[in-house]
């Protein structure tokens, strides 16, 4: 965002704004030469007071940024001084613009106002009442010295409120800017937690699942070890290639945090849902689970993040079975695709137990609802009358046009 505006700026102004200093020695150097014939004019004469002032004035300008309102009154005080002493030599009040729009920098609009008229008061006065006109000059060009003033003070006044006008402009750009960052900032915090909570789900359901199927797959061969070696083998083939698949998960998971060398190959890993729910249901088998599926309707939609969470709500709900079920003897996962819902139905007839130590995190339910509501759905989950415990999602069909239709986040492709 800095960089931006940085470029918005122009590289003059940008030189400037990054260096305020070199900034107030030009507008300096722009009083001291709009000053400059005034001042000659003067030493030619032996009159040293105007460039005594001058040189004061300049060298007050300096603080603009620091003490405007102080500033202004010092610069007013000074500015009169030279406009009694000098009338026909005086800049009429140049330093005066550039407090002016210092102050309506750093202060409201109000206020900025109120102090260019009260500022503009002690000039009026002096070219309204004090202010003669050469008497060549007045029968010259046909004008009186109240109108001469009069028309001195309005330009003077008008000088003061376009100063004054740009430096609340040039306020409200900035405050403008500022109110963009900000905005710009709380949409990054909003987009980095909503990443976090995504890379929480996925490493809650690489954990849970996998260890709930690890855990299931040792005791299993512990039991088989001795009376059936070669079941046991099997059995402990499958705990390993459970462990490699979590562990590769974890790394694409995390691969969105840090890339590191060489791990590009582990970030466009595709999703677990490429590997079917076949494939995840076999796992779920072979860990002692007698799991079967029933497809309703047309294949899912093609989009990855949808499978992906269709395929996360029946990971989940076989892994709560899995972990808290007893004597489970059906697990049954229906998936039923009538466009434009998408419902997921995963029952079983075990004895539900809520053992004190276990591997969940007890965010399994809340993530899957998560999940649903991003596609406008929800998940229902509770125990049925025969004594075994239901999980049911309904998700909407993302189209092509709809925001929900989003691509999955890098190194997420697949389908179930």
């Amino acid at each position: 965002m800095a960089e931006f505006y940085a470029r918005r700026r122009g590289p003059l102004r940008r030189f400037f704004y990054t260096r305020p200093l070199a900034m107030d020695l030009v507008l300096v150097a722009i009083y001291l030469l709009a000053s400059a014939p005034a001042v000659i004019g003067q030493l030619g004469g032996g009159h040293y007071l105007h460039l005594a002032l001058t040189v004061v004035t300049a060298g007050l300008l300096m603080f603009r940024r620091y003490r405007p309102v102080a500033l202004i009154v010092v610069l007013t005080v000074l500015e009169t001084v030279l406009l009694v002493v000098e009338p026909f030599n005086s800049n009429a009040g140049l330093s005066l613009w550039f407090a002016l729009y210092a102050v309506a920098v750093r202060r409201g609009s109000l206020f900025s106002v109120i102090t260019s008229v009260l500022v503009s008061l002690p000039l009026a006065v002096v070219f309204l009442f004090f202010f003669r006109l050469p008497a060549d000059v007045s029968l010259q060009r046909g004008i009186d010295e109240a109108g001469a003033g009069v028309i001195t003070t309005l330009f003077l006044l008008l000088a003061n409120i376009i100063a004054t006008g740009i430096g609340i402009s040039v306020r409200r750009d900035r405050e403008h800017e500022q109110e963009v960052r900000a905005w710009a900032e709380r949409n990054f915090q909003l987009a980095s937690m909503s990443e976090r909570n995504r890379i929480a789900r996925e490493m809650h359901d690489v954990v849970a699942h996998s260890l709930t199927v690890m855990i299931a797959l040792a005791d299993g061969a512990a039991v088989v070890m001795d009376r059936d070696p070669a079941r046991a083998r099997e059995v402990l083939t499958e705990l390993s290639g459970t462990g490699r698949t979590a562990l590769a998960d974890m790394r694409r998971v995390l691969g969105v945090l840090r890339r590191e060398a060489g791990s590009e190959q582990d970030a466009r890993a595709p999703l677990p849902a490429q590997m079917g729910l076949n494939d995840l249901l076999e796992g779920f088998r072979t860990a002692g689970l007698p799991v079967s599926l029933a497809l309703t309707g047309p294949a899912l939609p093609e989009d990855p993040a949808f499978q992906l969470t269709v395929f996360r709500i029946i990971q989940e709900s076989l892994t709560n079975v899995l972990r808290y079920g007893g004597g489970v003897s059906r697990v049954l996962v229906s998936v039923v695709h009538a466009d434009p819902l998408v419902t997921l139905h995963i029952t079983d007839d075990g004895r539900g137990s809520m053992p004190r130590s276990s591997v969940g995190s007890g965010q399994g339910i809340a993530g899957m609802q998560e999940r649903a509501r991003i596609y406008a759905g929800s998940v229902t989950a509770g125990p049925t009358p025969e004594g075994g415990w239901s999980v049911q999602a309904v998700l909407s069909c993302p189209r092509p046009e709809s925001p929900n239709s989003r691509p999955a986040p890098a190194g997420e492709t697949g389908s179930p």
